[in-house]
């Protein structure tokens, strides 16, 4: 039986966690959860290690610093790979990535190397944002689309399920972005790579509980990557 870990990166999520991996747990008996805490000061991490107690499908990656999504995803696939997973999910612990769109996913992961999720596919499925961060988050898809040239909707999306084989085959030592960024980094570098993709369509919950992470300076970086991926590419070096 094919082995699936959701990988969940957390910085102070003590009032999430609990509630969020039985719900993902349930999903499908393939499933396994890595929960990759930065040593939240809130106890997430202690939390996480009481939960794996109790149940062996969730293991804990615990990190010593704060560094951001982009080191925290990378640590947490090459441990799930470790772990012998062959389908890797990234997946946020707010609550704004669905349990219940895992099913989806590893229905159609048969047959594709990434399964996407997207805000964006079948109009703007986002709930609860105010209007200027969905305009936002909008345009700022159309921008990084035109300039790199990605065929997917969804270019800072962090809902995705992907094939061990094609995380083999990019590297992962070779991302370096942080924030959204990173997330518009590994999709280029999947598709660049030849990855079959297959987007599917979710509601994305804004969170209720916690404080989102969302920085002007992430959201720059995002834009920047965009402009650095297709000159990189012009150079041979991605």
């Amino acid at each position: 039986m094919s082995r699936c870990i959701v990988v969940i990166p957390t910085y102070n999520e003590c009032e999430n966690l609990p509630l969020l991996l039985p719900q993902v747990l349930e999903q499908d008996p393939r499933i396994e959860i890595l929960v990759v805490d930065d040593d939240s000061p809130d106890g997430t991490g202690k939390i996480a290690d009481e939960l794996a107690g109790e149940e062996s499908r969730i293991h804990v990656l615990h990190r010593e610093h704060k560094e951001g999504l982009g080191p925290a995803y990378r640590a947490g696939i090459r441990q799930a790979l470790s772990l012998g997973a062959d389908w890797v999910v990234q997946m946020d612990a707010d609550f704004s990535h669905p349990p219940e769109t895992l099913q989806t996913m590893l229905a159609e992961i048969e047959n594709y190397d990434v399964v996407m999720g997207s805000r964006y596919l079948d109009g703007i499925t986002v709930v609860n944002w105010p209007i200027e961060r969905i305009l936002l988050s909008y345009f700022g898809n159309w921008y990084v689309r035109k300039v790199t040239g990605l065929p997917i909707t969804d270019t800072t999306g962090g809902f995705r399920c992907a094939r061990r084989s094609i995380l083999e085959r990019i590297g992962l030592e070779r991302v370096r972005a942080n924030g959204y960024a990173f997330q518009i980094e590994l999709n280029y570098r999947l598709i660049r790579h030849g990855a079959r993709v297959k987007e599917i369509p979710f509601f994305f919950l804004d969170r209720t509980r916690g404080a989102s992470k969302l920085t002007a300076r992430i959201g720059l970086e995002a834009l920047w990557m965009a402009l650095w991926l297709r000159i990189a590419d012009a150079l041979g070096r991605v």
